[in-house]
């Protein structure tokens, strides 16, 4: 659980962009009672799944939630979920729709023999480790209208930003604890 210090640091990372809106992808997997907090707090939020999911399923699911500074749900995550690899978190100028079809394209994967493979990037543990390993292009359609990632590091006081410019990435340590 963070402290009120981590929950204000992070709110200033996350919210320092004029006009920009602050999102996260949630891991229904990993996020204990997500779909009740999400309909207790009532943000704006998607399922990345398409149609109609089991009540199984659904539990599981990764959700796209635009956040507000002052919400009672975003004080919730910030508090409750840095640290537990509960998701990820960036800043872009589109709008719900236009975010939720960029990152249904990450879904799916596949492997050698061609078989589908969940990729599951919205893990903190995840994300932070693959950026680094991609090139020019493929960083160009990770990032496509996101301005900047904010994940979790292995410290918990600690976040990694992650900006692309020009044809790289650009990594930062965010002390926010």
């Amino acid at each position: 659980m963070a402290d009120e210090k981590t929950v204000q640091s992070l709110k200033m990372n996350l919210f320092s962009e004029i006009g920009a809106k602050v999102f996260a992808i949630l891991d229904g997997a990993s996020v204990p009672s997500l779909i009740p907090n999400l309909a207790t707090f009532e943000p704006e939020y998607i399922c990345l799944y398409r149609g109609e999911l089991e009540p199984d399923m659904a539990e599981v699911a990764p959700y796209l939630v635009i956040l507000e500074r002052e919400s009672d749900f975003t004080k919730w995550l910030l508090s409750n979920g840095w640290g537990e690899h509960w998701g990820i978190f960036g800043v872009t100028q589109a709008d719900l729709p236009t975010l939720r079809k960029h990152f249904r394209k990450f879904l799916m994967v596949y492997d050698e023999s061609g078989k589908s493979l969940y990729f599951r990037y919205y893990d903190p543990r995840v994300l932070r480790v693959y950026l680094p390993t991609c090139n020019a292009g493929e960083l160009k359609t990770v990032f496509g209208p996101v301005l900047s990632y904010l994940v979790e590091d292995e410290e918990v006081k600690v976040g990694r930003k992650f900006v692309f410019v020009g044809n790289g990435l650009v990594e930062d340590r965010v002390v926010v604890g």
